[in-house]
């Protein structure tokens, strides 16, 4: 990997719905939030506050009010970032807000009208139309994916039997990152081909209607695109360099008083809720900065999001917020992470092999020695004006120039000579000017060659201009190049523009405060008196900030209370179950196969027969086809002997009583106890199952006195 150090902020942009018909008709409130574009400011009214309280303003890189368009906010928040993408970084964009507020049109839209298409087809397009608009020399490889976190699981969206399939794992590695264990991966390489993967996947993602949304989402989606480039570099071999774009769809935060859901639509929007906190508290600790401990391990979510928030990725916010004033809480709290979130710094670079990284330090050092030597050129012009007033005004004129070249090397040649043929002067002062003169002629020559190499790349630009008679399909592609970076350059004056203003507005503050000057004590006392009264006012927002805070965390606590004791009546519900249900011994196999795994955070189960140990089969009703009840009774009564309070840890002894398939035991027919004697021997003989020994050991004068 390439180890560039320069950070960039997480980019933040917000978005907000109209009124729907619904909200319209519960009364004539209006919307609770303005927006003005050209400052990117953010304007909440709190509907419950008296009209004496000031509004509350955030600003953020741009806003979208409820007239904007698909396309405005495709070209000046996501293309940027789909460019860096194809330029090899990693790359996320994610929607974050309430149930129901326009995340998922945001991000997909409606496929079928050009205007109302997300930022998922729209980068679509911009992936393969680059790919298609590319030199001949480069190839190209591109990979999609398509998961979901449903209930704290991840699910593969692409597998056919996604129904009954198993959870994914997440694993970790140093090249790259956090990703998912067995995902399926496609080749595609057309536009229709990866809406095909998505038109699959979409298929299969878990939706359902509520009071707030007749298709909510009841998972976070992920789109994971992989674009891999290959081309050849300065040395003739090839490079590659591979970008990760993450399109991110996540569910709404809910509550269940307004979304009106029971049974499994409850128990989703708990985990919901659960790993929207977490993605929360991770934001809050990245934008604090002094929190040793991010707290990503608290969900799938954040694990998967580890390297858009604070890692190598660049990464694009989406808010989105709902205008109505009975939304006002949950957009207050959207507005304020997504105001954190504008803190965190992620470290993007280029994914690249770290010797193509070597390469890329090489040809840098390359282009600055280069920037010096033509720097030294121009100075050279600027003496020779001085000193002979001929001047370099024809500077496009190749011939002179290079004639101009041969005349210096011409001139140095002549005084080598003069100093060789000259009998008077010292042998140490020959040599030194001689080789002052050397030195001369290999600058001359360095700068001759950068010349030649500036005229080389000049003639190649220039014949790529479009001439008579070349192919129109070409001139068609370049023109919309030209095209697309014009559209960047306006999107990046822009957001130069209302960042200046931004900064305007304050320093315009602070100058009229320096600036004021009285003629007499009342007009002092008047604008004193009109600067307490902001400063108050300033006071009063501060302290319905902290109060609204503090009703926020009150609210949190509220949620996350519910949320545990909806999890405990169905943890108890399932412990009646396990204790009235089921056997005691076969609770007892099932904790004996239980083993935590740190890495997934979760209970995983033991496989049956452990690949490296060999297990005897033991079929107890076989051994005694008269006696079968008391033979499993004997064995029944060594699984489950305890030594005082603490059972032993016995796994593979009850993988030693589960089949019926030893041809060996079942041809001896023997009494039991030289049953076991056979057994006893064989794991002795191979230092295997030493601890049935113990066991029997233990029970020999009890049950089989020898």
């Amino acid at each position: 990997m390439s180890k560039n150090k320069s950070s960039e902020s997480v980019k933040v942009v917000v978005r907000c719905r109209p009124l729907n018909r619904k909200e319209e008709s519960n009364g004539p409130a209006g919307s609770i939030v303005q927006m003005d574009l050209r400052l990117g400011q953010v304007i909440l009214r709190n509907p419950r506050a008296p009209v004496s309280e000031p509004q509350k303003t955030f600003t953020f890189d741009a806003v979208y009010d409820a007239n904007s368009k698909q396309g405005d906010l495709y070209d000046e928040s996501v293309r940027p970032l789909i460019d860096s993408v194809l330029a090899g970084f990693n790359g996320t964009i994610f929607a974050y807000g309430q149930t129901g507020t326009g995340k998922t049109y945001t991000m997909q839209g409606a496929w079928m009208d050009p205007q109302k298409r997300g930022v998922i087809p729209n980068a679509f397009d911009h992936i393969f139309t680059h790919i298609s608009r590319s030199q001949s020399d480069k190839q190209y490889l591109v990979r999609a994916s398509y998961l979901e976190i449903y209930l704290e699981e991840v699910l593969d969206l692409l597998d056919p039997n996604h129904g009954n399939a198993r959870p994914l794992e997440l694993r970790e590695s140093p090249e790259s990152g956090v990703y998912v264990r067995d995902l399926t991966s496609c080749v595609c390489k057309s536009i229709k081909e990866i809406e095909e993967v998505m038109n699959v996947g979409n298929q299969a993602r878990a939706v359902a209607a509520t009071d707030m949304n007749e298709h909510s989402s009841r998972s976070h989606a992920l789109f994971l695109i992989t674009v891999e480039c290959s081309q050849p570099g300065p040395d003739g071999r090839k490079h590659i360099r591979v970008g990760r774009l993450n399109l991110v769809d996540l569910a709404g935060s809910e509550r269940q008083a307004k979304t009106g859901v029971q049974g499994e639509r409850l128990k989703e929007a708990a985990k919901i809720n659960l790993s929207l906190s977490a993605l929360g508290n991770v934001i809050s600790a990245l934008a604090d900065g002094r929190s040793g401990h991010v707290p990503y391990r608290d969900s799938k979510l954040t694990r998967l999001l580890q390297d858009s928030l604070g890692g190598n990725a660049k990464t694009v916010m989406v808010a989105t917020l709902g205008p109505a004033p009975q939304h006002y809480d949950e957009t207050l709290t959207t507005l304020r992470y997504a105001n954190r979130a504008k803190n965190i710094q992620n470290q993007p670079r280029v994914n690249e092999d770290p010797k193509d990284a070597l390469l890329r330090e090489f040809q840098m050092e390359i282009a600055r020695l280069r920037a010096q030597l033509h720097h030294r050129k121009w100075r050279t012009k600027q003496k020779k004006e001085q000193v002979d007033g001929e001047g370099w005004e024809r500077d496009g004129d190749e011939e002179t120039e290079a004639e101009e070249y041969v005349k210096q090397e011409q001139r140095l040649e002549r005084e080598k000579q003069d100093i060789r043929e000259d009998q008077f002067m010292l042998a140490d002062e020959k040599q030194r000017l001689l080789g002052e003169k050397e030195r001369m002629m290999g600058v001359l020559r360095k700068e001759q060659e950068a010349t030649e190499q500036l005229t080389a790349k000049y003639k190649a630009m220039e014949s790529k201009l479009l001439v008579g008679g070349k192919n129109i399909i070409d001139h068609t592609n370049e023109q919309q190049k030209m095209l697309e970076g014009k559209r960047h350059e306006i999107a990046e004056q822009t957001r130069s523009e209302r960042e200046i203003q931004q900064q305007m507005l304050v320093r315009d503050e602070e100058t009229v405060e320096l600036r004021e000057t009285f003629t007499s004590l009342q007009q002092e006392v008047e604008a004193k008196t009109k600067k307490l009264k902001k400063l108050y006012a300033k006071l009063q927002c501060i302290k319905a900030e902290i109060q609204d805070v503090n009703d926020e965390h009150v609210r949190s606590r509220q949620e996350l209370e519910q949320t545990q004791n909806e999890l405990t009546r169905e943890l108890k519900f399932k412990y009646l179950i396990i204790e009235n249900f089921i056997p005691p011994e076969e609770k007892n196999k099932i904790m004996n196969r239980l083993t935590f795994d740190p890495e997934e955070d979760q209970w995983k189960f033991q496989p049956l027969v452990p690949a490296e140990r060999s297990v005897w089969v033991l079929d107890v009703g076989m051994l005694f086809p008269s006696e079968p009840s008391g033979a499993y009774n004997g064995l029944k009564n060594v699984l489950n002997f305890s030594h005082g309070s603490r059972p032993f840890d016995l796994p593979a002894l009850c993988h030693l009583f589960l089949s019926c398939h030893s041809p060996l035991l079942l041809q001896q027919n023997k009494p039991f106890k030289q049953t076991l004697k056979v057994m006893l021997c064989h794991s002795q003989r191979e230092r295997k199952l030493h601890h049935i020994y113990f066991v029997v050991e233990r029970h020999e004068k009890a049950f089989w006195p020898f």
